[in-house]
């Protein structure tokens, strides 16, 4: 059947998904089967439809409006990534959610997910693309909720976030159809400037409120810490990136003719930069494994914002590369620390240590995603960094100087988490720096209430954080096998795409730009020694920074301490980690100031009119009671009056 190709990737797994509702609630397994074979289903159909070209175009309904898909090179190649990533994460969440209430849920709510991925990737049509991505913001308030007890708090910020630069993305997506007389994806060809300028510019926010860059990022510590951590894995490590990296490679590269020199160039290289900086900052300072890796998901954003920003092609296909890298590393290290939190019983730095000897495999994969993350080479991170290190310095140093600034700092950051995690010995009492590590507020971190709940303790008793520290660590084992293979599948991407960087570069990602780059690759070696030598010379300060951390703190957890306590950070770090500077902090007090605004302007309006205007009613009253008392010679005297006042107007 012709078009089959296109429709079964999306209502496969929109359909079989509700398979998983029909089990009871105490039975995690036989959802956990029915997802793990639908997954491997969409797999298998992801591989097949790989090589074909293909469209499809439905009248939907009126008027004009088409259920337009197509399947191109990029959305062939993202079809199989969502496919890898979903059937992974599923693998995983069989043993981490085994025994959980809500499993059904999840892996209804993960299978919704992969189905409207695809549809996003498939649309050749704005109206169906936004549909897809609606359907989205929905799954992800439903995987969020599915966690903790306390996490509705934090599905409500997730929801409130991403809904605000899904709006935009709704009146870019008519302002561009407008412009261009037709939501058709593949027809849409606009100048960058005008109207059509501004229609960039809401698909831009829509794009980079889905990838989670800043400022669309604070909800995502929260769910690290609220939801289920194969959810992480499966939204915010991979699939949004994926989604987001891939709305704003379209908009660049397809609908608008975007150029180096161009102002909206400089806003995505500067948004990219910020995004890299700000976030690799405040994951410096984390004490949790979980909140480090999620704001390192939202740094690592920042590269490849940075690189398609460029508008160059050694940048736009760094920044793919980098997607994908990201993708692979980012999933992987939220794997390891499910494993370390099923294992172990919590995910704090101050209560871990010495698992390396506890864990071994777990920590041999872990130093392969980290390195990947932090840029070490040979592994695919260092490679996919290069081309974006190239593509920001022929734009400007300052850029450049930012990202190479973010890949200290990413550095900083493993070297203390692995340090803290997996070495040294046990710690079973915490070491708090004064303003710094002191735990946030409840309604900052997502949770509405800091008491434990039954429901909290459930998911300890079933390796969630619930009951941290109720297991001796000496008597913490290896993960089994299912929560290792697909962190070892990922770690082996790491290292696959790293040592041969022509398989990803010239297979998948560089066909995207076709004519573009001519005959050019940029698969193999840097093309710049110099810039591949600062890299090196970069993470070898990093180390020397972490020794250097970790001599004067004594610990791992603290080889950070003296970056937090420099002058002028550490205020800003006091302000930033008591959620001060969060944009939906911020929305909240503005929207409660403009609250009390306008219902003190209503307040007035209601006094004017009932109280105002009713009493000079009534004194007016008043005084014509008095004035028509019914005695004639109040009447005469009235006369008299008028007509003196009269006689005066017409003699003046």
């Amino acid at each position: 059947m012709r078009g089959l190709e296109l429709i079964l990737p999306i209502f496969f797994p929109l359909g079989a998904s509700l398979l998983c509702l029909l089990f009871p609630k105490e039975s995690s397994s036989g959802s956990g089967i029915v997802a793990l074979v639908v997954s491997t289903v969409n797999l298998a159909v992801a591989v097949v439809d790989f090589p074909l070209r293909s469209s499809l175009y439905l009248p939907w309904f009126e008027p004009g409006f088409t259920f337009a898909v197509k399947l191109t090179a990029f959305s062939a190649f993202l079809l199989v990534a969502v496919a890898g990533f979903g059937f992974l994460v599923t693998l995983y969440s069989t043993l981490f959610l085994k025994g959980q209430r809500a499993a059904n849920r999840f892996f209804f709510y993960a299978l919704v997910t992969v189905g409207l991925a695809n549809g996003v990737l498939l649309s050749d049509d704005l109206v169906l693309l936004l549909i897809f991505w609606e359907g989205l913001l929905l799954t992800t308030f439903g995987m969020i909720v599915t966690g903790r007890a306390a996490a509705f708090p934090t599905a409500i910020k997730s929801f409130v976030i991403v809904a605000s630069s899904d709006l935009c993305l709704m009146a870019g997506i008519i302002l561009a159809g407008a412009q261009a007389h037709t939501f058709r994806i593949s027809a849409i060809h606009l100048p960058a400037s005008g109207p059509a300028a501004l229609a960039f510019v809401l698909l831009l926010i829509g794009a980079l409120g889905k990838a989670g860059s800043m400022p669309f990022h604070s909800w995502i510590p929260d769910a690290a810490v609220d939801a289920p951590l194969p959810f992480m894995a499966l939204l915010p490590a991979s699939l949004e990136k994926l989604l987001g990296i891939y709305l704003l490679a379209r908009i660049t590269l397809d609908l608008f003719a975007i150029e180096p020199s161009s102002w909206l160039s400089t806003l995505m290289m500067v948004v990219g930069a910020a995004t890299i900086l700000l976030a690799v900052m405040m994951a410096l300072a984390q004490k949790s494994y979980k909140r480090l890796l999620a704001y390192h998901a939202i740094s690592q954003v920042g590269y490849m914002v940075l690189g398609v920003g460029t508008a160059l092609p050694v940048g736009i296909v760094g920044g793919l590369f980098h997607m994908i890298n990201h993708a692979i590393y980012k999933s992987g290290l939220f794997l390891s620390a499910g494993s370390v939190e099923r294992q172990a019983r919590t995910t704090e730095l101050s209560e871990l240590g010495g698992l390396a000897r506890r864990m071994p495999i777990t920590f041999a994969l872990f130093i392969v995603v980290a390195a990947s993350i932090s840029g070490v080479p040979p592994f695919n991170g260092f490679f996919s960094k290069e081309l974006v290190y190239e593509a920001a310095l022929d734009r400007g140093w300052p850029f450049y100087a930012a990202a190479l600034l973010g890949t200290f700092l990413t550095a900083a950051s493993f070297l203390k988490l692995g340090h803290a995690v997996y070495l040294g010995g046990p710690r079973r009492r915490r070491h708090r720096l004064p303003g710094l590590d002191d735990p946030q507020p409840a309604e900052l971190q997502g949770g509405g209430s800091g008491a434990p709940t039954a429901a909290d303790s459930a998911q300890g008793a079933a390796g969630g954080p619930g009951d941290a520290g109720t297991r001796d660590l000496a008597a913490v084992r290896e993960a089994p096998w299912q929560l290792l293979v697909p962190l070892a599948v990922l770690a082996g991407a790491c290292i696959l795409f790293g040592l041969d960087n022509s398989l990803p570069l010239r297979k998948l990602i560089e066909p995207i730009l076709g004519a573009r780059l001519g005959s050019q690759s940029f698969a193999g070696l840097p093309r710049s020694l110099p810039l591949a030598l600062a890299t090196v010379a970069v993470l070898l300060a990093a180390l020397a920074n972490h020794l250097y951390g970790v001599r004067r703190s004594g610990s791992g957890a603290g080889a950070a301490d003296h970056i937090l306590h420099a002058p002028l950070l550490g205020r800003l770090y006091a302000v930033a980690l008591a959620g001060r500077l969060d944009p939906y902090w911020l929305g909240r007090i503005a929207v409660r100031s403009l609250a009390r605004g306008l219902r003190g302007i209503d307040r007035g309006v209601d006094w004017i009119y009932e109280r105002l205007v009713v009493g000079a009613k009534s004194a007016i009253g008043g005084l014509v009671s008095r004035a028509q008392s019914g005695s004639y010679r109040l009447y005469l005297l009235w006369m008299v009056i008028a007509a003196i006042l009269l006689v005066a107007a017409v003699v003046r």
